[in-house]
């Protein structure tokens, strides 16, 4: 009855004939609860049948037997129950059998559960992206997954037994690898970011956990997880390039620069000197060919700087159009050379490269004392840059007009020759209106510089052969706008800006780029506007052959009062067949 395990006796019908005390903690029942009850009531229903014939091939046999069952517990739960189970043999005579029973639920539901972590462990180790090596307390390699085998490319039969610092470890990275390896085995959880090294030698940024594995409460060995952090190392250095650097030029930009200057006056050193540079008529390059052009030219001036400073200062990108320079030396003869070759560069890239005007205005400070403030040094270049800027900014705006003149020259060779024989068309209109010499002048500038515009518009567009499409119909539409802002950035030009801009304009006010009408259209932009038709209608085109004369005067006349002035139709008409009946 003191037994620490269930006991209980049947007879040969299977009726429960004794039970001891330890029955009520397993099963829930008192003794009195069981005595008399067919012992088969206590297990499953399923369950009965076996129970049955085990008794009836066994214990009536006088064989005893060791199994588990499943027992019913009072509350209806199940308890795993081991059994040893004996015949009772009085006078020879079998009566009954006895049972020794074990309730082993716990040892069960422990033993389910290790089979569970087991499995979820094997899933998780060999399923992980990340690599994970399975060492020992000396750092020998027990196992690895195949997160492991695909970051280092090694597979378990070639590493197995070998110390994971032989095989992963760079060159100079031995002693960094020690003493992670040494405080994970002395029962520290390490997570450290290194550089290890695969099996062909390339190295790789991971992120390191080491983890201590205790059984029993003792150190057994170690687990070491390697995460890839390529990407996002090379993420890091990317976003520190761009926050240092500008991303159009690849020079440092403008928070490097005063970091620097910042740091040279905190660390208690001087600055030795300052070159500011500035890039001549880039608003005008940007508002003409586009900032894709501008960009260009920023890029060229950056890589000319760039080269004449790199041995004595660092060059960085401070503004839109403006540069710095941080001079390490004092030495006039060392900067004079450097200044010379910018300049020099600059001179050979325009020749060079005609299709594009590059000037740069400049400005230096040296601290010849080793007293001023990097402020003060700055302020002084910035004013001598803009100093020089002043005394030529006017002939290098002049030259970028001349620059763009010759690049719509050299683009609208289809149309070579029509620019002088417009001249000549409105100079006779000109005349036979009875304009005065210095208008004649400004008219005969307009009819050479009046698609000056089309520089800045895609030779896609302009060379076209076919119709164009609404939005490139806009696009082209462009070009008068584009023209009166080249014309308003050249002195020889500003007389005219005005009728460049509203050359398109119609009588009916349906041109562009102002919808003007009839007498709101300057005089000369109506000459133009006629002249600049005839001359187009009796000339080749790729898309049509030449009208004759009198087929362009008959189109003048139809579109009078619509795109012309009907008054300067037929000044111009009568002049024209005048003209022809003389020649």
């Amino acid at each position: 009855d003191n037994m620490n395990e269930v006991f209980f006796t049947y007879d040969k019908n299977g009726c429960i004939t004794f039970v001891n005390k330890k029955c009520y903690a397993s099963l829930g029942y008192k003794p009195e609860e069981l005595v008399g009850r067919d012992i088969t009531e206590f297990v499953p229903e399923g369950e009965r049948p076996n129970i049955l014939k085990n008794i009836n091939s066994r214990i009536m046999k006088g064989e005893a037997s060791s199994y588990e069952i499943p027992g019913l517990h009072k509350d209806g739960s199940i308890r795993h129950i081991k059994v040893n189970a004996s015949p009772i043999i009085e006078n020879g005579e079998i009566t009954g059998g006895m049972v020794l029973a074990e309730d082993v639920t716990e040892f069960k539901m422990a033993a389910h559960k290790l089979d569970l972590q087991q499995v979820y462990f094997k899933q998780l180790f060999e399923g992980s992206p990340d690599g994970i090596a399975v060492l020992d307390n000396k750092d020998t390699i027990i196992d690895i997954n195949r997160g492991f085998e695909n970051l280092f490319k090694y597979t378990l039969d070639e590493i197995k037994g070998l110390k994971i610092n032989e095989v992963i470890i760079p060159e100079g990275m031995v002693e960094e690898a020690n003493s992670i390896s040494n405080s994970v085995n002395n029962g520290n959880i390490i997570q450290k970011e290194a550089v290890r090294r695969d099996k062909h030698g390339k190295l790789i940024n991971v992120s390191i956990l080491g983890y201590p594995i205790i059984s029993r409460g003792k150190q057994i060995g170690v687990y070491g997880i390697y995460s890839d952090i390529t990407n996002r190392k090379n993420a890091e250095e990317q976003l520190k390039y761009f926050s240092l650097h500008d991303v159009l030029t690849g020079l440092y930009n403008r928070a490097y620069f005063e970091q620097a200057m910042r740091s040279t006056e905190s660390e208690g050193g001087s600055l030795t000197g300052i070159v500011v540079c500035d890039v001549d008529g880039l608003k005008l390059i940007n508002d003409t060919l586009g900032h894709d052009s501008g960009d260009m030219l920023l890029i060229t001036a950056a890589g000319v700087i760039r080269q004449s400073f790199e041995k004595i200062g660092i060059a960085a990108r401070i503004g839109g159009d403006e540069f710095a320079v941080l001079l390490k030396t004092r030495d006039e003869y060392e900067i004079t050379s450097a200044l010379r070759h910018l300049r020099n560069s600059v001179e050979v890239l325009n020749l060079s490269k005609p299709d594009i005007h590059l000037n740069i205005s400049l400005g230096l400070a040296i601290n010849t004392d080793g007293l001023r403030k990097p402020a003060d040094l700055f302020k002084e270049a910035d004013n001598n840059m803009y100093r020089e800027k002043l005394g030529h900014s006017q002939s290098a705006r002049n030259a970028i007009v001349q620059t763009l003149m010759k690049t719509l020259e050299a683009r609208d060779f289809l149309t070579e020759g029509h620019a002088e024989r417009l001249q000549d068309l409105v100079v006779i209109l000109a005349r036979e209106l009875k304009l005065p010499e210095h208008g004649i002048s400004d008219l005969k500038l307009l009819a050479h510089f009046h698609d000056i515009g089309k520089v800045g518009i895609p030779d896609r567009i302009l060379f076209k052969p076919g119709f164009l499409t609404d939005d490139e119909k806009k696009e082209m539409q462009r070009h008068s706008e584009i023209g009166y802002r080249i014309a308003q950035s050249a002195p020889d030009l500003i007389p005219i800006a005005d009728w460049i801009l509203k050359h398109h304009e119609r009588w009916d006010g349906r041109g562009y780029p102002l919808g003007l009408k009839e007498n709101e259209i300057p005089l000369q932009a109506r000459i133009l506007a006629i002249a600049d038709a005839y001359d187009a209608m009796t000339n080749d085109r790729p898309y049509r052959k030449a009208m004759s004369v009198n087929e362009a005067l008959m189109e003048l006349k139809h579109n009078a009062g619509k795109q012309f002035d009907p008054l300067l139709v037929d000044v111009f008409a009568d002049l024209m067949e005048k003209v022809q009946i003389n020649s």
